[in-house]
Order: structure tokens, then C-alpha cells, then sequence
């Protein structure tokens, strides 16, 4: 668990699958992404996330304001597995409910994320998106990543002429 002045980084709970299945379905939410999700898939990803917290002991945590209890997203950090320039690094990632935009939530959650993984003797940590999620990869620059296009991909697992495929990143080396 990670604390910071207005947020918990933590373990997901069986509590936190209602609200993060409304997320994978809000078309705004999952604008930048290939499909919405549906429950079934929505609760795959919570298992799944949740195993690689136990079994790492870091991984993607679910955000819940401390003020109320809310789960507001998600935010941590995740090993690039797939084939692209940045595998093998870990990549910092967020998504948060609607509700939760333009609150600061992400960029606190994030940099409570990133600052763990420099803790973890990390040498480098990357994000990735869409060239046209604006607000992503604004937040990558407000927390200290910088663009490189060196590093930019295709996304393997999306098809050739899919409108998404295309992949910016930024990183940051450990000082």
C-alpha cells in the first residue's frame, strides 16, 4: 500500500469490480483504447492484476480516495511483456473513472507510482498511448517523462490498419 496526502494505492478488493466494470464500459473512458469491456472481461483484469500484486508485491493498484473510500481507477507500474522497443522495461499506467478526471487524482497517483519504482532500483520506466490521448501523455510530461520518439511502436496485438496502433512513449531513466 502506498499513501499519499489525498489517495491509497492498494490491493484491489471484490468491491472495486462494480466501479472498474462501469469504467471498461464508459465509451470516454475507454475512448484510446480498442473496445469497451464487459464484465466478464472487466473482472478478468481484477484477477489478474491482483495476482501480480501478490505475487510481486507491486503491480497496477486500485486508487481509493482517503477522504471517502471511493475507488476512483487505477495507477502503478507493469512490465512491458510483448514485443516492441520497450520490452522488458516497466511501464507506469493509470486509468481513472470519469468522475475522477481533472481533480489532480491521476497525477498524485502517478507519482506516488513512479517514486515507488525509483525505490525499487527500476533503470528506467516508460508510458506509452495514443498519439491522440492528449491528457495521458500531458500527464507523462507533467510527472517528469520525456517523449521519445526513438522509442515509438506498433502495437502487435492490434492489426495493421487499426487506427490505434500507432504508439507514442515517454521515459525516464533513473538519476
Amino acid at each position: 500500500m502506498i499513501a499519499t496526502e489525498r489517495l491509497i494505492l492498494r490491493q484491489w478488493r471484490d468491491s472495486d469490480r462494480e466501479p472498474f466494470a462501469a469504467m471498461g464500459a464508459d465509451p470516454e473512458v475507454m475512448a484510446h483504447f480498442p473496445a469497451l469491456l464487459t464484465s466478464a472481461e472487466s473482472d478478468a483484469i481484477v484477477d489478474r492484476l491482483s495476482t501480480d500484486i501478490a505475487a510481486r508485491g507491486w503491480g497496477l493498484w486500485a486508487i481509493e480516495c482517503r477522504d471517502d473510500g471511493r475507488f476512483l481507477g487505477f495507477t502503478g507500474l507493469n512490465p512491458v511483456t510483448f514485443p516492441c522497443p520497450v520490452e522488458g522495461d516497466v511501464e507506469i499506467g493509470w486509468r481513472l473513472a470519469r468522475a475522477a478526471w481533472g481533480q489532480g487524482y491521476a497525477r498524485e497517483a502517478a507519482s506516488a507510482a513512479l517514486a515507488f519504482g525509483w525505490q525499487l532500483g527500476l533503470p528506467r520506466i516508460v508510458s506509452f498511448t495514443v498519439p491522440a490521448n492528449v491528457r495521458s501523455w500531458g500527464l507523462m510530461q507533467r510527472i517528469g517523462l520525456d517523449r521519445r520518439d526513438d522509442l515509438d511502436f506498433d502495437h502487435p496485438r492490434l492489426p495493421a490498419d487499426h487506427p490505434l496502433r500507432r504508439h507514442i512513449v515517454y521515459a525516464a531513466d533513473r538519476a
